[in-house]
């Protein structure tokens, strides 16, 4: 049975064909004698999650480590400088559209199963289909805009449908729609599918729609040269329509144990996916199936020392729901100070001075080690709290994909950006996210001068900066965070300095965590064996390392690794090898 999936892959090996849009598969099967009954749908959709899912890594820092709250070791190289080009550009090769091929045959032949299987059974598994062309289809419109939609599979004589020019983005984003809409109304809510929250149903459709009409919305909004603004409304609309109906009809909330101080982080550490808030993830279990996550966020050889930077970090509200930056000390606070009192999503995103974890079979605390961070705000969300799965890719978390958390901000953005935000749509979105972090949900009196410079003054609109600010906190690594950037066209935020915790003095040793051991020191030049202190990493200043006053100020790093934010990379190029087969995908994206 198991061919039926591979059927498709083998097609695409296929020397004869003119192109793997146009490959039938071939196998002892005949069309006519598959995909009729209800276990061959199983066994194929199941094949699209085996081939389609993001990986665990693509979630956990994937492009948020490019973002602008990441500091990392090593940048893409196509945000450095201005050396990118369509010979360097992949994304439109025989895998990627491969993909789209398979989903396409798929829909294709679905008809052999009709009067075989229910009706239900038949919509839902069409809904499947159009689901996953709908979460393809989105991935290319981000990448390069226009491209050329197909919802068929193409004959070989169809030269005029393979050789096509790309089809504008808004008509390929009302098709994604289309597909939504369908998926949305007929994937089924069956508990069989919807207890493990690993598989495609009504509720995943919805969170998808919930995203991408979002995305859509803003995207336009803010990138006034596509000339799309009258339409923003329309897709922000879709994003309201697909949250209320999770919200109001859906099985989830959001998870609540009572302990402000672990509750959050337990959704990214435990073994099994807590359905109660996780509408779609991964599943990894003990012997069965295990990740390096772990393992590269507490190495300093494997990993890329994902860190927050400080001005984000500045974004965290105090418990009582006030403003960290409204306090006069704010700017030269130190790592054991600035996490007193604060949102405990922070110390639950990042090492906090009260951190511990398993070393050697002992729980003890564990300050930032700066061989594994550049900036002392070192992630630590994904890891498992035991040093047993670094060097070994052993660690068992699942993974969500889609939280009923992201569905309420998601709600709150789109009526924010809509003008229709109010205490009603705050109550039911903001502030229960803020309430389980420990943090008073007042609604604040004024915008946030602090995070509208943050987002280069964009808007002073109160509503829309703390769904910003509530984003960040709540979703940091999570997958999200660059195609915000990049919806808000604030894509000049990625090329700035890393900034990262306050040292008061060159040469002096900081106690990070209160626990009597001194951790760190900035230095001109490490000192002598000899004179060493016990326990302290010495970060030298040079090439990589700097402090922003001389000397004191904040952990600088990234200043020399020639990140250049240029406005044409909201777009990536087509390929130079498919416009060479294609001249019809061109012109060239703008600036490329």
């Amino acid at each position: 049975m198991k061919k039926y999936w591979l059927i498709g892959l083998y097609a695409l090996a296929l020397t004869s064909c003119d192109s793997f849009l146009n490959c039938e598969p071939e196998n002892s099967f005949s069309s006519e004698g598959f995909l009729e009954s209800e276990s061959d749908l199983r066994l194929y959709t199941n094949g699209f999650l085996q081939s389609f899912l993001p990986s665990e890594e693509t979630i956990a820092w994937g492009g948020d480590q490019y973002a602008d709250y990441c500091a990392t070791r090593s940048s893409t190289t196509f945000l450095i400088g201005d050396t990118w080009d369509d010979t360097q550009q992949g994304g439109w090769g025989t895998d990627d559209w491969g993909e789209l091929r398979q989903i396409n045959y798929f829909l294709d032949h679905l008809p052999n199963a009709k009067g075989k299987v229910t009706d239900a059974i038949y919509l839902h598994n069409e809904g499947v289909g159009r689901f996953w062309r709908a979460y393809f289809y989105y991935g290319m419109v981000r990448t390069f805009g226009d491209v050329p939609w197909y919802e068929t599979t193409l004959d070989v004589d169809n030269r005029d449908e393979l050789y096509k020019p790309r089809d504008k983005r808004e008509v390929v984003m009302d098709k994604i729609l289309e597909d939504l809409d369908f998926a949305c109304t007929n994937c089924s809510t069956d508990k069989t599918l919807t207890e493990s929250s690993t598989l495609i149903t009504k509720w995943v459709a919805l969170a998808l729609k919930s995203r991408i009409c979002l995305f859509e919305g803003t995207y336009r909004k803010y990138h006034t040269e596509l000339g799309l603004q009258n339409s923003a409304d329309k897709f922000l609309r879709a994003s309201v329509a697909a949250s209320e109906e999770l919200m109001t009809k859906g099985p989830y909330k959001l998870v609540s144990t009572g302990d402000v101080e672990t509750q959050y982080r337990s959704l990214f550490t435990s073994e099994d996916l807590n359905t109660t808030e996780v509408i779609w993830g991964i599943s990894f279990k003990k012997d069965l199936r295990m990740h390096s996550i772990t393992w590269k966020l507490f190495s300093a050889s494997f990993g890329a020392n994902w860190s927050l930077v400080r001005p984000f970090v500045n974004m965290y509200l105090m418990r009582d729901g006030s403003r960290f930056t409204d306090r006069a000390d704010y700017t030269t606070m130190q790592y054991m100070d600035e996490f007193q009192s604060r949102d405990c999503r922070l110390m639950q995103t990042v090492i906090s001075p009260s951190y511990q974890r398993k070393i050697s079979g002992t729980v003890k605390p564990d300050a930032p080690n700066f061989s594994m961070t550049s900036t002392g705000y070192q992630l630590v969300k994904w890891a498992i709290d035991d040093d047993v799965h670094v060097g070994k890719a052993t660690a068992n978390n699942s993974i969500p994909i889609f939280r009923y958390a992201e569905i309420l901000l998601n709600y709150a953005e789109a009526k924010a950006e809509l003008g229709e935000c109010d205490e009603a749509v705050w109550n039911t979105t903001i502030k229960p996210l803020r309430e389980r972090a420990g943090v008073d949900g007042k609604i604040p009196a004024a915008y946030d001068p602090y995070v509208a410079a943050y987002f280069k003054n964009q808007t002073t609109d109160k509503w829309i900066l703390e769904v910003r600010r509530e984003r960040g906190a709540e979703l940091a690594f999570e997958g999200v965070r660059y195609d915000d950037i990049m919806r808000w066209k604030l894509g000049d935020l990625i090329d700035k300095v890393w900034q990262g915790i306050y040292i008061p003095q060159k040469g002096e040793a900081y106690d990070l965590n209160g626990d009597g051991v001194k951790d760190v020191a900035v230095v001109d030049k490490e000192p002598p064996a000899g004179d060493k202190i016990k326990g302290v990493q010495y970060v030298v200043i040079g090439k990589t390392n700097r402090l922003s006053g001389g000397d004191h100020g904040y952990i600088e790093f990234g200043f020399n690794q020639g990140r250049k934010w240029e406005d044409k990379k909201y777009l990536h190029p087509i390929p130079l090898t498919a416009t060479q087969i294609n001249p019809a995908l061109l012109p060239q994206n703008p600036g490329w």
